[in-house]
């Protein structure tokens, strides 16, 4: 089984989009089930048909939530120490190509917000970060060619 990386906090907000889905959403498209039941003839039934599929949704996504947290292996940024890009870490990285300064946060998948700062670890420019020391150069390949970075801190806070 595939463990799944998270920090503290995307576990965390996993749990509670559970607890969500379980005690709120769940209910409602129960009594919307109802509800369209109530309206006669189920195979001629449009609300019906949306509230199952509504239903069905549901259920997958709260299946991939306890997927995940049954698979999480939670990692704590601030218990790595190191002096290389790891899961967690927040790394200042400079774009050669343009002498900008970037700072990311790697994260796990259901984590990674680009408004936040945080990548997902399976990213291609977070893989191409891991195991790297500051100093390091690097290469990411984008749709819009190569561009190069390089590493000029890393913290695990």
């Amino acid at each position: 089984m595939e463990r799944v990386p998270m920090t503290p906090q995307g576990y965390q907000q996993l749990q509670e989009e559970l607890k969500r889905l379980k005690s709120e959403e769940r209910p409602r498209i129960i009594r919307a089930i109802e509800e369209a039941r109530d309206h006669g003839d189920l195979s001629e039934n449009a609300e019906y048909d949306a509230a199952k599929e509504s239903q069905a949704q549901l259920d997958r996504r709260i299946g991939e939530i306890e997927d995940k947290l049954a698979r999480a292996e939670v990692i704590r940024p601030e218990d790595t120490q190191g002096d290389r890009v790891v899961f967690g870490a927040r790394v200042l990285i400079t774009d050669l190509n343009n002498d900008r300064q970037l700072s990311y946060r790697l994260v796990g998948e259901d984590e990674a917000d680009r408004s936040q700062n945080k990548i997902s670890v399976r990213s291609p420019l977070a893989r191409a970060m891991i195991g790297k020391v500051v100093g390091d150069m690097f290469v990411v390949q984008t749709p819009g060619g190569e561009r190069e970075y390089v590493v000029d801190e890393i913290h695990f806070d």
